[in-house]
């Protein structure tokens, strides 16, 4: 599934930080079940790229699978090998954002002031990603959104919940990436599921 028919079902990427290969298909499927189509490995969990190609064989049909944490060209070339389509990074790279589009996928950088986001855009990227959103305030994007171009999608990632989305999207935000407000390492895939039934139900007040 590509990122775009994924943000199109339900506007969040799951944030899946720590989650190891052998658990990561039970917990895609609570997911998936309670209508999140999109989920980030992050590179610095324990075998990611194990997981990705879990991943992308299980779900990559009705998910939208990808890396977080990718900082090099090197690892977008390995997230692509398997089979992962998102490359989620901290930061602004445009080596990264340029490998990415180069095979196809779909870079989401992070960025924090205007010059960071037309990096970004010249790059290559399209969505962007604020990081760590908290630190900035919906207020931050409000301004920003008023120079982006209009096709720029950007998506409020740490330290947002279902309690700040509103406010969020009110300001522009048009997706979320949310790590332990759905996923924390070790929890079970019930506890997964209910985490996504409240970010789900926060979603479906915004469009």
């Amino acid at each position: 599934m590509k990122l775009e028919a994924a943000l199109a079902e339900a506007p969040v990427v799951a944030i899946v930080r720590g989650i190891r290969p052998e658990e990561a298909a039970e917990h895609a499927q609570a997911l998936f079940e309670a209508g999140v189509r999109g989920m980030e490995v992050p590179l610095n969990s324990p075998d990611p790229l194990t997981s990705i190609r879990k991943l992308a064989e299980g779900f990559g049909d009705r998910m939208c699978i990808g890396a977080g944490t990718v900082l090099t060209a090197e690892r977008v070339e390995a997230v692509a090998e398997a089979g992962g389509r998102i490359i989620v990074s901290p930061n602004t790279s445009a080596e990264v954002i340029r490998r990415a589009v180069e095979l196809g996928l779909d870079p989401a950088p992070g960025f924090a002031t205007a010059s960071e986001a037309f990096q970004a855009i010249e790059a290559g990227a399209r969505h962007l990603k604020l990081f760590p959103a908290a630190t900035y305030g919906p207020g931050h994007v409000k301004q920003l959104k008023a120079v982006l171009p209009p096709e720029a999608v950007v998506w409020a990632v740490g330290g947002v919940g279902p309690d700040s989305m509103a406010e969020w999207w009110a300001a522009g935000c048009r997706a979320f990436g949310l790590g332990g407000e759905l996923y924390r390492a070790g929890q079970s895939p019930d506890e997964t599921a209910e985490k996504a039934a409240r970010v789900m139900a926060a979603l479906r007040e915004l469009t």
